[in-house]
């Protein structure tokens, strides 16, 4: 049962990443070079590259020693992230824009079918005892590499990916502020669910 969705689940990612890199790339109003560049400039994309990578590896590998893929917390630090990954969507970025046809079937792939499923991956196989509150600060190095490459590109190229992080619209103060605030949702929602993960631990 696993092993099999193993497969679906990075299938899917993997078929979701890649068509919407071709979707970017036949739409674009830039260079091959810069599009493809903008592409990895979102937190989705790479999101859901690192979960298309974490079950291509379980699912293709038969040894269990691989240490980053079994350390303690890594479904859960990549469940919390495709899970902001669907939540900020939701809230934030649904209503900005109305996909049809194939780019709206990639786009539930990306932001509410692939983390709802992660999230049961989770739910079913993650070894929650290990689970400890301070990785929380730890998996917040991943956000914070993020931000500070994208406020770097952005000050060099002028694209943001976010409305929310655009210092030529907001400023600078505005985007760190949201940057606290996101901060913040982070460690909260990574405590969640290291709390929920050791209730269930415990039946």
């Amino acid at each position: 049962m696993k092993r099999s969705l193993t497969f679906i689940f990075a299938a899917l990612g993997w078929f979701a990443v890649i068509v919407q890199y071709d979707l970017m790339i036949e739409g674009r109003t830039v260079s091959v070079s810069e599009a493809t560049i903008r592409f990895f400039s979102f937190f989705t994309i790479l999101t859901n590259i690192l979960v298309a990578l974490y079950f291509s590896i379980i699912f293709f590998s038969r040894n269990k020693s691989i240490s980053l893929i079994n350390a303690p917390g890594t479904l859960t630090f990549l469940t919390i992230y495709i899970t902001v990954v669907g939540l900020v969507y939701q809230v934030a970025l649904r209503h900005l824009w109305h996909p049809q046809g194939i780019q709206r079937l990639v786009d539930e792939l990306l932001h509410s079918v692939i983390p709802i499923l992660v999230i049961l991956f989770w739910y079913l196989y993650e070894p929650k005892k290990n689970l400890k509150y301070s990785l929380a600060i730890k998996w917040l190095s991943y956000p914070l590499i993020y931000f500070i490459y994208i406020l770097l590109r952005g000050n060099q190229s002028g694209f943001y990916p976010y409305p929310f992080v655009d210092v030529s619209i907001l400023g600078f103060a505005g985007v760190i502020q949201n940057a606290f605030f996101l901060s913040l949702f982070f460690l909260g929602l990574s405590s969640a669910f290291i709390f929920i993960g050791k209730q269930l631990d415990k039946k």
